[in-house]
């Protein structure tokens, strides 16, 4: 099967696609209709798995995806009324993530593409967190994606549908990262950015941290230093035999995150006229960020688009809606496929695995 298709051989006038997603220590299943309706969107997550370990054990996460990737596929078939022979093209994670983990999930999509005799279409990781903003919302373009999760800090520009242009990301630490460096240096369960949030909310004081700007006029972050600062505090602390006040010190550590978070993105949405701002990936979930980028955005009269919670951690169903991209245009991956772990954006939407 080659890469660019003949959408008419396949086309069931719906664009019924199962979508998998395994980049990392989620397996999830789904079955999207029209790159807007969920008709299911199953997830099996390993986190009480990892937490022991204080974070994800690619080989561990491998494993487990194997374990269940059959059932999921299952399940989301009964939950989705559909079946097999409803399938228009089967989507699949092609990176970035743990490699081994990409690759159950595209054994499994493969297999399933050539015996339904249906396109197979790799999608990129990234764009599927900004397409979960598609399943709940109408995207106007342009229009400015800020992306935060466990391994990715990025400031994204949608010129138009399905075209990335990668303005800002991170030198270092994704956001997430930070957060769960954070916590477990307070010695926090993993994962940690939850706890983190609530002692924040819940603070009466905050201790000051520097905030990274990095030169004038960057999109770029940087959250090392900042995390860095955090380890000093606790060190000087403990040295003078006093006690801790996480609850302050998580306060301070998530205003400097989402104070340079909000201020770029919001400086972003301006110099490039961005008609909306999305807000995308796990750490949306964030509670704290949430508010303070709403009311920014409400104070510049910008249209803040935030997906619910059930869609800003990984899922099948974001893969599914960005995946309705390629299949709308006849763009179909070759059965040759490979795992991307560090897989370019702006490769994918050009159709290369650069």
């Amino acid at each position: 099967m080659s890469g660019i298709g003949n959408i008419d051989e396949y086309n069931n006038n719906e664009g019924i696609i199962l979508a998998i997603e395994t980049s990392c220590d989620e397996t999830s299943v789904a079955v999207v209709r029209g790159g807007n309706h969920i008709a299911s969107n199953v997830i099996s997550s390993q986190i009480e798995v990892h937490e022991r370990f204080g974070g994800v054990v690619p080989e561990i996460a491998s494993r487990k995806h194997v374990e269940v990737i059959t059932l999921m596929i299952e399940q989301a078939l009964e939950e989705s009324g559909y079946g097999l022979g409803d399938v228009s093209a089967v989507a699949v994670t092609q990176g970035p993530g743990l490699v081994g983990a990409l690759l159950v999930g595209i054994v499994a999509a493969k297999s399933l593409a050539m015996a339904l005799d249906v396109p197979l279409i790799g999608t990129h990781h990234i764009a599927g967190h900004i397409y979960a903003n598609q399943l709940v919302h109408e995207l106007e373009y342009p229009c400015m994606a800020l992306v935060v999760s466990g391994g990715h800090t990025e400031l994204v520009l949608l010129e138009s549908e399905g075209s990335f242009r990668m303005i800002g990301r991170t030198r270092d630490d994704a956001v997430g990262e930070a957060y769960d460096k954070v916590a477990r240096a307070l010695k926090f369960p993993y994962p940690g950015g939850p706890h983190i949030d609530k002692l924040a909310m819940e603070a009466e004081r905050a201790i000051t941290l520097p905030r990274a700007w990095l030169e004038a006029g960057s999109y770029d972050f940087s959250f090392s230093g900042l995390k860095s600062a955090v380890l000093a505090v606790i060190n000087q602390t403990g040295m003078k035999g006093e006690e801790l006040d996480k609850a302050a010190l998580a306060r301070g550590f998530q205003e400097s995150v989402i104070e340079v978070l909000v201020e770029k993105a919001l400086r972003a949405v301006r110099e490039f006229g961005a008609k909306q701002l999305l807000l995308c990936g796990g750490v949306a979930a964030n509670r704290g960020l949430r508010e303070a980028l709403t009311a920014r955005c409400v104070k510049e009269s910008v249209p803040l688009l935030v997906p619910p919670h059930r869609l800003c951690t990984d899922n099948a169903a974001m893969i599914g809606a960005a995946a309705y991209l390629k299949w709308k245009r006849g763009e179909f991956t070759p059965l040759d496929m490979k795992a991307e772990p560090n897989f370019s954006l702006e490769g994918w939407a050009a159709g290369g695995t650069i």
